[in-house]
């Protein structure tokens, strides 16, 4: 019963963090960039990322603590566990490497632009963040597919 829970939460977990970089990214992004202006843009944004980015942070914990209780129970340690499982361990750490610096410069910096009102220095913020979200989108579809089906073709 607790490798059901922990396998579903770790899948939940990152159907929240992926499928919320891949919405962001390939919905939202061009339907608020054609429609709003910088001030207004950059403010949604600002409130996007407030609101999302918790749910990132228990998503982590979750994907974090789970990961980890499946590759000590089920594989009995990182030695047992096929190399479809060393590749998303080490891609779920770049992402969250990735997130982590996201926080630390760019987001805060679009946050502390949107309070000024500096709305130029915002939009390069904003286009770190783009960049960054877009890397990691891709890092996260791709562990996707290798938890998935990994097993069956590495």
């Amino acid at each position: 019963m607790e490798i059901s829970i922990s396998i579903a939460a770790h899948v939940l977990s990152s159907v929240v963090w992926v499928g919320g970089m891949f919405f962001a990214y390939m919905v939202l992004r061009p339907a608020a960039g054609s429609l709003l202006d910088t001030p207004t843009l950059l403010k949604l944004w600002s409130g996007v990322f407030k609101r999302f980015f918790p749910w990132v942070w228990v998503c982590i914990g979750l994907l974090v603590i789970t990961g980890y209780l499946m590759i000590f129970t089920v594989f009995g340690g990182m030695k047992g566990a096929g190399i479809h499982i060393h590749i998303m361990h080490g891609t779920a750490w770049l992402m969250i490497l990735l997130f982590v610096h996201l926080n630390i410069s760019p987001v805060k910096g679009l946050h502390q632009c949107v309070i000024i009102e500096d709305w130029e220095k915002g939009g390069q913020f904003l286009g770190s963040i783009r960049r960054i979200v877009g890397i990691n989108l891709i890092l996260g579809l791709f562990t996707a597919m290798i938890a998935s089906a990994g097993k069956y073709f590495i």
